[in-house]
């Protein structure tokens, strides 16, 4: 996700190689970065701070505590955007200072081809123009929607672990299409491309979900004979259950 973040920024024209910094524990990934995208790299976490006025925090929630720990000395006034699944807003500003200019972001991996989905939520400290910032970094590879940050955990199972769901559903639309006898490769490349046209209608048309289906069923059609089998499947159940459990999840990450 850093990655990504990275080359949306670039690509964007929002900063240029030389204003960024990258840190890593390992050495073959600075060494990737700064070949594939000539920003700066630094193997010592304070060292990059120092120089940058906004520090996104791409790691995994489970060593977000040990990050803050190294960088609390150094962040001082500075933006400090996270990613980290599940980390709290509270639980940042308790380790950074309660001064903290905190804002929590939930992406989801689309984010690598620019299609991402995030929502963002400010800590007690972060300004409009804080979250105007994090907004535009987001929107450099995707799509942002600002919420409160209890609402983050309902986003976390629905788009932030959302593409899981919907690479499912792809993969079963296209061997079912091998099972009436599709190529493989046909199957998928149609199954991949309707889900992505009917997600942009979603976007783009002034419709519900419900009203586009309807667009596309007729009586007695084949459609409809399709949604008769999804509803007896109890998709709707099932989809519903997975957000939920994802949720779920989420909320115990942060407790720990």
């Amino acid at each position: 996700m850093g990655e990504a973040l990275a080359g949306g920024i670039l690509s964007s024209g929002l900063a240029q190689a030389e204003d960024i910094t990258i840190h890593d524990i390992q050495e073959e990934r600075l060494t990737h970065f700064k070949n594939r995208y000539h920003v700066n790299v630094s193997e010592d976490i304070s060292g990059a701070i120092k120089n940058s006025d906004i520090i996104i925090l791409a790691v995994k929630p489970q060593n977000m505590e040990k990050v803050l720990e190294k960088i609390a000395g150094a962040v001082g006034n500075r933006l400090v955007i996270s990613i980290a699944a599940g980390v709290t807003l509270g639980f940042i500003e308790k380790r950074l200072g309660e001064k903290t200019r905190a804002v929590r972001v939930m992406p989801n991996t689309p984010a690598l081809i620019g299609e991402g989905a995030a929502a963002l939520a400010g800590g007690k400290n972060a300004t409009d123009n804080d979250i105007a910032t994090a907004r535009r970094i987001f929107d450099s590879v995707g799509v942002t929607v600002v919420v409160r940050e209890d609402l983050i955990d309902a986003v976390t199972g629905l788009s932030g672990s959302g593409p899981a769901y919907g690479f499912i559903i792809i993969d079963a639309l296209a061997n079912a299409g091998i099972s009436q006898g599709l190529e493989a490769r046909t199957a998928l490349k149609l199954a991949a491309q309707t889900m992505l046209g009917a997600a942009k209608l979603c976007l783009n048309e002034d419709k519900t979900p419900a009203q586009l289906t309807d667009m596309v069923t007729s009586p007695g059609g084949t459609t409809i004979e399709g949604i008769k089998a999804l509803e007896t499947g109890r998709i709707r159940e099932t989809l519903s259950a997975a957000v939920e459990a994802a949720t779920k999840r989420s909320k115990e990450l942060g407790k720990k």
